[in-house]
């Protein structure tokens, strides 16, 4: 089974990598890259070096994190082994031959890259996150190391779509309260108490707000594809044991 990605044009090698091409078995199967989980450590470390080599990367120098929805962001001079990664939800680098990735099963994977500065990074959103300003906060980190943000390119993969993704109050309110004018992200719900999210609409959103120049979706709904990705909501509504997460890595 051969590896897939989904690509956007950010001028580093850099892949959105789906659940094939891996050794895990299971629910698992077959490119899950989450250490977390109950996975065989093995097995996820031979799947994580499989996505770096596919991207021409040393697997020695793929770094993660210990995500946690939040907006904090690593600056990465040096790599540190798996799984020892600091708990933070974005990292930026400048250093030549480190590779960043992301683990998602929903929420969305960003990819980020100012070729002319030498600058890149990634981030995990979920609404939370996205909300409390981790986009803003990585374009910032990246800034702080060299790079311009109209020289930013950036862009969002695949993730929870908005007909999959019905949501409470219990989300909407927050974002409302955050900007008003979020409303438009907010579809129709089964009734008067739900409404569907987009999620990788409000990123776009917030990184064109930000200042990125043309900011992309790469459009992938990860809980409507179940042969491509790991889908935590989809695990949820079927009442499902645990779950693999897909990982999504740039690098210089």
């Amino acid at each position: 089974m051969s590896i897939a990605t989904v690509e956007a044009d950010l001028k580093f090698p850099h892949g959105f990598f789906t659940r094939t091409g891996g050794v895990s078995e299971g629910p698992f199967a077959s490119l899950n890259c989450s250490l977390s989980g109950a996975d065989a450590r093995e097995a996820v470390l031979e799947n994580r070096a499989r996505a770096a080599r596919h991207l021409g990367a040393d697997p020695a120098l793929l770094v993660g994190l210990m995500q946690v929805h939040g907006a904090d962001v690593a600056t990465v001079e040096t790599p540190w082994r798996p799984g020892e990664g600091p708990r933070a939800d974005a990292m930026v680098t400048s250093r030549p031959g480190i590779a960043l990735g992301i683990i998602t099963a929903d929420c969305a994977p960003v990819l980020f890259a100012d070729r002319a500065a030498g600058v890149i990074g990634a981030a995990h959103a979920g609404w939370r996150g996205a909300m409390g300003g981790v986009l803003e906060a990585t374009l910032g980190a990246m800034v702080a190391l060299g790079a311009r943000i109209d020289c930013i390119t950036a862009a969002v993969g695949p993730c929870i779509g908005q007909p999959s993704y019905e949501v409470t109050a219990s989300l909407r309110d927050p974002v409302l309260a955050d900007d008003p004018a979020s409303a438009r992200f907010f579809a129709p719900g089964v009734d008067a108490a739900h409404w569907r999210f987009d999620l990788a609409a409000y990123c776009v959103h917030r990184l064109a707000s930000a200042g990125v120049p043309a900011p992309v979706a790469t459009g992938q709904d990860t809980l409507a594809e179940p042969a491509r990705f790991f889908s935590h909501r989809r695990r949820t509504l079927a009442k499902a044991g645990p779950i693999g997460h897909q990982i999504s890595i740039i690098t210089l």
